[in-house]
């Protein structure tokens, strides 16, 4: 028999949303945690808020809907609001009602200065590390990598640091919005431009061969056993980067979890005799890889290079070791790392224009790494 589609439809609905959602969605595991974790983190968002005037939208409702913009690779804020307003799933996970009206996209930019000021996103994200630290899924051998995340700003807008900005003119004597602009036989540098967007932002490139670009450097800290993200950051884009950044992130972890990695591994590009001393100063075995043998201390005629040349032997000595080659297998996790962040978190580029506001991103889209991986390792009751 043939059925009719019913052209009156009910003024009411009465159901329940907890049927709507299958029992063994990926979400329920994620959700159940999260808010335990929230809930630890309530004095912190008593803190950020006012007890008088109108009521804003929570601030856990905030962060699980960054969450689902990580999880869900949505590629702005305005489209999430859209999502939200649409789909029941995400107002399942976000507990809203049926017929509630949707927040709006500026809800996120009036509220993320105030997730900065009090440091709200990396509570939430080590809180995360801390219920993976207590179930016990951390090892003591660590690996640390950083990638580069372009720029919002377009290469226009890298521009001589003592002009005026103004725009050029196009052949009827115009400022079109868009000018075409031809920076063939022009020599830039980041000494002598600066982008007019995103001042922060670096013309570099990673390796030779690759198309220089505006952009951040992300840095991730990672366990080897599970490949867990521990501590992460962001920083300008350069050369020494990544080494300043890799112990800054060793003293974070180590000032907020009380750990200290017993190894650490890398690739070539942290082959630095200063930055293997700086490792054994803080009682961590370097697992790098040496770029070229090290020269014999002897022939080094600069007295302050010779500590380094001395660190980089000891390295050498260590090469052959069944330790580093099994820290250098691993080490291929953070790749992994960087993988999901880039792709599914959508942090190949960054959607705001401030390196504070790509490091929220950053924590938040670790945290939501974190949960995936947790929900397989240890499911939450």
């Amino acid at each position: 028999m043939r059925g009719e589609a019913d052209q009156q439809l009910p003024l009411f609905h009465v159901f329940e949303v907890e049927d709507r959602i299958r029992a063994d969605h990926p979400l329920r595991d994620i959700k159940r945690r999260t808010n335990r974790i929230l809930q630890t983190l309530h004095e912190k968002f008593e803190a950020a808020y006012s007890r008088t005037g109108r009521p804003s939208v929570p601030p856990e409702r905030l962060l699980k809907a960054l969450l689902l913009m990580a999880l869900y690779t949505i590629r702005s804020e305005r489209l999430l609001c859209e999502q939200i307003d649409l789909n029941l799933l995400y107002r399942w996970f976000l507990d809203m009602r049926p017929s509630e009206d949707a927040f709006d996209a500026t809800t996120f930019t009036k509220n993320r200065q105030r997730l900065e000021d009090h440091g709200l996103t990396k509570a939430f994200f080590d809180a995360v590390v801390a219920e993976a630290l207590t179930h016990g899924l951390c090892s003591e051998h660590f690996s640390v990598d950083g990638t580069l995340i372009e720029s919002l700003a377009s290469a226009k807008s890298f521009q001589p640091r003592e002009s005026g900005g103004e725009e050029p003119l196009d052949s009827n004597g115009f400022k079109p919005r868009n000018a075409e602009v031809d920076f063939h036989g022009q020599k830039r540098s980041n000494e002598t431009h600066a982008s007019r967007t995103d001042p922060e932002a670096k013309l570099y490139r990673k390796s030779p061969g690759q198309e220089a670009k505006l952009s951040h450097m992300g840095h991730v800290l990672s366990e080897n056993r599970n490949g867990l993200i521990i501590t992460v950051t962001s920083t300008h884009a350069g050369g020494t980067a990544e080494r300043t950044a890799a112990l800054d992130m060793l003293d974070e972890l180590k000032r907020s979890h009380g750990r200290v990695p017993k190894t650490v591994g890398a690739d070539k590009g942290y082959d630095d005799g200063e930055f293997l001393i700086a490792l054994e100063s803080r009682e961590i075995e370097p697992h790098i890889p040496l770029v070229k043998p090290p020269v014999d201390p002897k022939t080094v005629q600069h007295h302050e290079r010779i500590p380094g040349v001395k660190a980089r032997h000891r390295m050498q000595q260590r090469l052959p070791q069944e330790g580093y080659q099994l820290s250098q297998r691993c080490r291929k996790k953070v790749e992994e790392c960087f993988g999901w962040l880039k792709t599914i978190a959508g942090l190949d580029r960054c959607r705001t224009v401030g390196r504070w506001k790509l490091q929220q991103l950053l924590e938040v889209g670790a945290a939501a790494f974190n949960l995936v991986r947790l929900r397989r390792l240890v499911p939450a009751t």
